[in-house]
């Protein structure tokens, strides 16, 4: 492989396929609070609070819930032509999509990657108003802005050695002493990751991650769900994780979509950053204060569309399940030198 990566800045946004958009609508900006940019009859274009690009996230209607596309924000329309040239050079299906494709981003090309998703890479985007310090707007609950996507895939250090190449970086991993790999973070914007790459069935979306500034705007959230008296809509948390050292919680939209609020990560910017390595068997490791993990989180995920719009086959992990090799508040934890804690079976 010679040709170059295009350079990648940061995850920028994604397009989900919901089958209802009022039903999204109510969900998306009247609970979680999002700006609308635009709406019409058959999409959705939101943005948080901090975000000055036209969107960070797209709901379209469609039949089937499932992922339409994860896009990333390249450093200059130079890098479009570098996409274009590396993806062929991989085999992969590559469109070039004129401007306004999207509404709100400039130029862009559009490939189904080595590992089954669709991915879109733009750097020209509307910019719109920043509502950073439009506090008579912000709930209390307010999102900053998108932080990351995650991704079922079902061989992690392949998937890993791709988005090697296009100049990502691992900052935490998950292992066991047989050396099978069940999950890794990498990130190119300085922060844990831009992408997280979960062993599992797939290409499937596990999850996309929007960030606040503080735990309390999460709390507020949970609140809001349980005034509305939404049962299912929590699925996880909220707590906080061992890898990553986030504060988090786990939603299900209407359609099943996951999507994570995320806050109080730590940087990654210097080029020694080191990799933390967890053990599988250390049940911190998803949950620092060693609550269990829901079945549904390591089994459910979003269907992936290929770029006609036909949902992509779903491959079997091959390798051990994650899920599977541990048990208890989701693994075995230590308890002190080599001593051993059993938790609640998942």
């Amino acid at each position: 492989m010679t040709a170059t990566p295009p350079d990648v800045l940061r995850c920028a946004y994604a397009e989900l396929v919901v089958t209802d958009l009022a039903a999204s609508r109510a969900f998306y900006v009247d609970v979680l609070g999002l700006v609308v940019t635009h709406e019409d009859a058959g999409a959705l274009y939101l943005r948080a609070f901090e975000e000055y690009l036209h969107h960070s996230l797209v709901l379209r209607t469609g039949s089937t819930p499932a992922l339409g596309v994860l896009a990333y924000r390249v450093r200059s329309s130079a890098d479009l032509d570098l996409a274009e040239a590396y993806y062929r050079a991989l085999g992969c299906r590559v469109e070039r999509r004129a401007a306004g494709a999207t509404r709100g981003v400039g130029e862009a090309v559009r490939v189904l990657d080595p590992l089954g998703f669709p991915v879109e890479f733009f750097h020209e985007a509307e910019h719109v108003e920043r509502f950073t310090q439009r506090y008579d707007l912000h709930g209390a609950g307010a999102l900053s802005r998108l932080d990351h996507f995650n991704l079922g895939t079902p061989d992690v250090p392949a998937a890993r050695k791709y988005y090697e190449g296009l100049g990502f970086r691992v900052s935490e991993d998950i292992r066991d002493a047989a050396g099978t790999v069940y999950a890794a973070w990498m990130f190119r914007k300085p922060t844990v990751h831009d992408v997280a790459l979960t062993g599992g069935d797939g290409p499937r979306l596990h999850h996309i991650a929007f960030a606040s500034h503080e735990r309390h705007q999460i709390l507020h959230i949970c609140d809001h769900l349980g005034a509305l008296r939404t049962p299912g809509v929590i699925e996880r948390g909220p707590g906080r994780h061992g890898v990553s050292n986030a504060f988090y919680l786990y939603l299900r939209d209407p359609d099943g979509h996951r999507v994570e609020i995320y806050t109080h990560d730590y940087y990654t910017g210097d080029p020694d950053n080191p990799v933390i390595t967890w053990d599988v068997h250390d049940n911190q490791r998803r949950d620092w204060w060693g609550n269990p993990v829901v079945p549904s989180w390591y089994t459910e995920a979003s269907l992936v569309l290929d770029l006609d719009g036909a949902v992509q086959p779903v491959v079997e992990r091959a390798e051990p399940r994650e899920a599977g090799v541990t048990v208890g508040a989701d693994g075995f934890s230590f308890a002190g030198g080599a001593e051993y804690k059993l938790g609640e079976q998942v």
